[in-house]
Parts: structure tokens; C-alpha cells; sequence
């Protein structure tokens, strides 16, 4: 098999943070959160053709091509840039799937990123983000590729820059459907606008935890695990949850003591977006 042309990764994201401030008339929640990349991800390999066809192949399980937004990505750029040119992808998966880490949204990001490249296309990003928004809400936040303080409902975006410490990441073996937990009566959403400054003395939560605490108990199990070492937080929806560490050997450690019976991994929060930096997109 040749190399391929392009090998990119699709980065993890982690929430920092999630507040629900209200609820719309067309039922989407108000937001804010802080969205950091990881330094562990996917794998997309790129292989290009003069046949016009995409095809995929990936290690996800349980999910056509027609329905993976790799898939999606590749056709909606190539319908949109009228490009005659295709690629064969494979998708190396490396992010649990429904745990909050923004697998598929951040393989549809490096897929319109690298595409755009492969085939020669420069568009600007900002072009990239309003195709990707019809994939998913966090997808242009992957294809913007900044650490990113999020509002609205997800679409106001203004970069930031944090900390990069080592995380802990532990996937509880569940698999947490972000729509249930919006549509929970109990969820709160009444939660007070804060401010960068505000994040940064430690005056933020993630206002689904509660609700999913309830209805899923190893996520509630594997945050009383991790607190042992550190603030514990779920990122998203769950069901992922993460502790930070400012020195990788004591993440490491802290792995090392992890109940069999949950998954889980160390990374380091980036701030700019791994698939930016292999793909050389400027800041």
C-alpha cells in the first residue's frame, strides 16, 4: 500500500467548564464553556485520486460510511468547492466514542482542513467553520484550532490562552447521550454569566454533572475516584471525566492506579489545535 499523502490528527477536546444560562424559544440552550485541545487523538490518513470517489475506512465500530462525518466533511467540501478531485481516508480511531471528547467533530474538522490542502482549494477558515457548522456545533471550534472561551450556543467564539498541564482522562466504560441530559427536567439552567477572570479563581462547574451523577453511576463512581488527586471534572455531557497535573509523572502515577474496569489515558492540553500545526495553518 503507498504512504499516504497526508497524515494528520483529529486532537480530543476537553470542557474546562460548562454553564447553561438559559433556554431559548427554539429549544437550544444558552451556553458558556472553554474548550482545550489534547494532545491525544485520531489518526486521519489521507489518500488522494483523480476519480472524484471518497472512500472511507475506519476502525469505528457500528457506523456506515454515510453516516460518519468524515464522510460527511469530504462531500460536503467537495459539493461546495465543485473539486473533481477525491481521496481514499482512513480513520484510525483513538477517542471513545459518546464520551464528551468531540471524536467525530474533531475528524470532521481535520478532514475539511486537510482536503482543503490536498486539494488545493484555499479557502479561508472562516469558510472551513460555516461548512463544518452543518456537521456539528463543536466542529468549528476544531477547525478554528484555538483554545476557545465558547457562548451563545456554542457559536461566539473568543480565543484564549491557558495553562497546558498534563491530564488524566477517564472514560467510565458508559456512554452518555448528549440530548438526554439536555432534555432532563432536573438540569439547571439558570446559571449567572462569569468572565475569563472569574474561571480563573475557580468560580465555575460544569452544570450537567449533577444530572448525569444521577443517571449514570460509574461516571458519578469514576469522579469520586479521581478526586482523590486533584479537582475531578466531566467534560461536556460526559461521559469522560479528567483531572489536571502539573508534572506528567505524577499523571502517569495516578494511571497506573486506575480500576481495570475503566479506560483511561494521559495528554497534555494544548492550545493550539495539533491538526493546525501538522497541517501548518498560520495562526
Amino acid at each position: 500500500m503507498s504512504l499516504p499523502l497526508l497524515n494528520c490528527p483529529a486532537p480530543a477536546k476537553l470542557n474546562l467548564f460548562l454553564h447553561i444560562t438559559g433556554r431559548r424559544a427554539d429549544g437550544y440552550h444558552n451556553l458558556q464553556t472553554l474548550f482545550q485541545f489534547l494532545s491525544f487523538g485520531d489518526t486521519l490518513n489521507f489518500y488522494p485520486n483523480n476519480t472524484g470517489e471518497i472512500q472511507l475506512a475506519s476502525t469505528a465500530r457500528d457506523l456506515s460510511p454515510e453516516q460518519d462525518l468524515v464522510y460527511k466533511a469530504a462531500r460536503l467540501l467537495q459539493d461546495f468547492s465543485n473539486c473533481s478531485q477525491g481521496a481514499r481516508i482512513q480513520v484510525e480511531k483513538r477517542i471513545p466514542m459518546g464520551g464528551g471528547l468531540g471524536g467525530g467533530s474533531s475528524d470532521a474538522a481535520t478532514t475539511l482542513l486537510a482536503l482543503n490542502k490536498l486539494w488545493n482549494l484555499q479557502l479561508p477558515l472562516t469558510k472551513l467553520a460555516e461548512l463544518g457548522l452543518k456537521l456539528g456545533a463543536d466542529v468549528p471550534v476544531f477547525v478554528y484550532g484555538k483554545a476557545t472561551w465558547a457562548e451563545g450556543v456554542g457559536e461566539i467564539f473568543t480565543p484564549v490562552m491557558l495553562p497546558e498541564p498534563y491530564y488524566l482522562v477517564v472514560h467510565p466504560q458508559c456512554h452518555v447521550p448528549t440530548r438526554e441530559i439536555f432534555m432532563a427536567e432536573d438540569l439547571t439552567r439558570d446559571s449567572i454569566p462569569i468572565r475569563i477572570c472569574d474561571f480563573n479563581t475557580g468560580q465555575s462547574q460544569n452544570d450537567c454533572e449533577t444530572v448525569v451523577r444521577r443517571r449514570y453511576p460509574e461516571v458519578a463512581n469514576s469522579l469520586d475516584w479521581l478526586q482523590q488527586f486533584g479537582s475531578a471534572k466531566m467534560t461536556g455531557t460526559g461521559a469522560c471525566v479528567f483531572v489536571s497535573f502539573p508534572d506528567l509523572k505524577n499523571a502517569h502515577l495516578a494511571l497506573q492506579q486506575l480500576p481495570s474496569k475503566w479506560t483511561g489515558f494521559v495528554a497534555q492540553g494544548r492550545n493550539r489545535s495539533p491538526a493546525h500545526q501538522a497541517l501548518q495553518y498560520s495562526l
